[in-house]
């Protein structure tokens, strides 16, 4: 929340989403969310996908959303107990597609003009740090969306 509100200015002046443990969102949420947006921001814990059902990702289409910020793969106790309880009923070709390559190629093939995510997991701190640095070094120097974008498809 910190970091939302400190870079709030550089952005649209419409945010929407779920911030904090305001709760789950459901799969149409998502959907809206994704759908909606020119540039989407997940910070959570374990992999984004394991956050929205594959088959309904795959067949979506998501051309509005020029940049995709994943900050992902942070575990905790409970996160890791709720994914192992959930990966049981995965096949091992779905669960292969969670991984941070194969969610970043599916992201492109919806439409999705950048992802920026990351490779191994991490704690909740090291991704803020990320964020934030990313958000000084890309959107505190006066850039759009769109101009950030560029720069980080170069």
């Amino acid at each position: 929340k910190e970091i939302l509100e400190k870079y709030n200015d550089l952005f649209t002046v419409q945010w929407e989403g779920v911030v904090g443990n305001m709760h789950v969102p459901s799969q149409a949420e998502w959907e809206q969310l994704l759908t909606s947006c020119s540039a989407f921001l997940f910070y959570g814990m374990e992999r984004f996908m394991s956050h929205i059902l594959l088959n309904r990702l795959v067949a979506m289409n998501i051309p509005k959303c020029h940049l995709m910020i994943l900050l992902d793969l942070v575990q905790s106790q409970q996160s890791y107990q709720r994914i192992a309880n959930s990966d049981i009923h995965k096949s091992g070709l779905h669960s292969a597609l969670e991984r941070p390559t194969e969610t970043a190629m599916l992201l492109s093939l919806t439409g999705v003009g950048c992802v920026v995510a990351t490779q191994w997991y991490t704690s909740l701190q090291e991704n803020a740090e990320r964020l934030e640095i990313l958000f000084q070094n890309l959107l505190g120097a006066g850039r759009t969306t769109g101009q950030t974008v560029h720069i980080l498809q170069k």
